[in-house]
């Protein structure tokens, strides 16, 4: 049995893989704030997928924990987790002796990426031989897949295209640069740019920009505009087969992937080479409620037995 947590802001998903590749149980608990908060919320996850799932701990031989911000190489140590509340906690160290089994830690968005190759394959889809997850949620953020492996990089950044500037006179973005794809087809710098208070300011931005409002028209061609951005980029550097996009922003569904679409077919018109690649036959939807970034987890965790037999697993269960 592994485990898989995706610890996120406010909630954190786990989910239990057994040795066929069935998801054993799943749970959602609130997510703690602070180094020692979130430490409980991943202790407390394991044992509500006991109490409340079923789920026999005597058969968990691994946990992965997939958490916001960076994480040193080598390490179960999570830095910068600022929406958590965490500057540096070694997330490892401070549970595995709890749990009482080997605890795995990746950055949630390179999970999910793990998570969603995974689903691909098992959706009986021709496997990519490279994948990148594109996540649009409040940051911009990707990671990459390749022959069934994570790609890190040197210091595991592999993947952050949100901070490349693709407008020096574009708005500010939190990095402190100008025109990042972030700053474009982040759900919180559209949030900050839209200045409506709503519980959901990028739906409302492309309903507004339905009914002819010229700022909210702006936005969402901007918002087209980085996530196509952001697709070239990894494209053109990574030649991944294909990019599958996830986060909260792609409860937009078909509007955000017509737009998206459009804005990389019209930006390919002066170019046979950019035609050539197809971008836009390359990107694809995470379908949504999917739990890529947990099972993503529980392939992290499990990497110290065989990340590609879990992930075979996971394919054919």
């Amino acid at each position: 049995m592994k485990v898989g947590l995706d610890v996120g802001g406010t909630k954190t998903d786990a989910v239990a893989v057994d040795d066929g590749g069935a998801i054993a149980g799943r749970i959602r608990i609130p997510t703690g704030w602070g180094p020692d908060a979130v430490a409980q919320t991943v202790v407390d996850a394991v044992g509500a997928l006991a109490a409340e799932a079923g789920v026999d701990l005597a058969e968990v031989r691994s946990v992965g924990v997939g958490i916001p911000g960076q994480i040193e190489p080598g390490t179960g140590r999570v830095v910068h987790a600022v929406n958590l509340g965490v500057e540096a906690l070694d997330l490892a160290e401070a549970v595995a002796p709890r749990l009482g089994v080997p605890v795995r830690v990746e950055n949630d968005v390179k999970a999910a990426a793990l998570g969603a190759h995974a689903l691909h394959r098992a959706s009986g889809a021709a496997a990519p031989a490279s994948m990148a997850y594109l996540n649009l949620g409040t940051g911009v953020a990707a990671g990459i897949v390749a022959d069934g492996r994570l790609w890190r990089g040197a210091r595991g950044t592999a993947g952050e295209v949100g901070h490349i500037s693709i407008d020096p006179h574009g708005p500010l973005c939190r990095c402190g640069q100008r025109g990042c794809i972030e700053a474009f087809a982040g759900g919180g710098a559209v949030a900050e740019r839209w200045r409506h208070r709503s519980a959901l300011p990028v739906r409302d931005v492309f309903d507004a920009a339905d009914a002819g409002d010229p700022s909210a028209r702006r936005l969402r061609e901007d918002l087209a505009r980085g996530v196509a951005a952001a697709v070239r980029v990894l494209v053109l550097t990574a030649d991944v087969d294909i990019v599958v996009l996830g986060g909260g922003v792609t409860a937009l569904g078909d509007r955000l992937m017509t737009d998206v679409a459009a804005e990389l077919s019209a930006s390919a018109e002066a170019s046979p080479f950019m035609r050539s690649l197809r971008l836009a036959e390359r990107v694809e939807l995470l379908p949504p409620g999917s739990l890529a970034a947990a099972l993503g987890a529980a392939l992290v965790g499990a990497e110290g037995d065989a990340t590609h037999d879990t992930e075979e697993a996971l394919v054919h269960g």
